[in-house]
């Protein structure tokens, strides 16, 4: 999982460089306490409560009405990305819910809910310090509402 992560944060670096060189490292640079926050509090506020959510209690629960697992992975991949409309758009959708889907891979192969939290967390914690963060920013939906 690390070698993975290691490998696609490199190749996502170095995609968005070239397509939004402007918005690259925007939080760590422009608001590093807020970034450091970030790093503090997303796996424990956000990152593990979603994977109890969308891995443990979805896979538990519907195992018994969906036991095909590769229909709950896809089931849980879809609400996963769907929970992120609230972001008012579709990149955040769309990369939710590839995140979910490789969230759901990794609890199915382990079992483990803190591993996916894991993962989940460096995922969260990258997509921030990347510049991709603008995508997941409740601030513009509320001050567009």
């Amino acid at each position: 999982m690390l070698l993975l992560f290691l490998l696609l944060i490199l190749f996502s670096a170095i995609v968005y460089a070239v397509l939004s060189p402007e918005t690259l490292f925007y939080m760590p640079i422009n608001w590093p306490y807020s970034w450091l926050l970030l790093l503090l509090l997303y796996p424990v506020f956000s990152a593990f409560p979603q994977e109890v959510i969308f891995r443990t209690f979805l896979f538990h629960r519907y195992k018994r009405i969906i036991p095909n697992k590769e229909h709950r992975v896809l089931m849980s991949s879809v609400l996963f990305g769907f929970a992120h409309i609230i972001y008012g758009n579709w990149v955040a959708v769309l990369l939710s819910a590839a995140a979910g889907y490789c969230f759901c891979q990794t609890y199915v192969m382990s079992r483990s809910t803190l591993l996916v939290a894991l993962e989940h967390s460096l995922w969260g914690i990258w997509i921030f310090t990347l510049g991709l963060g603008q995508y997941f920013d409740l601030t513009k939906v509320i001050q567009a509402s």
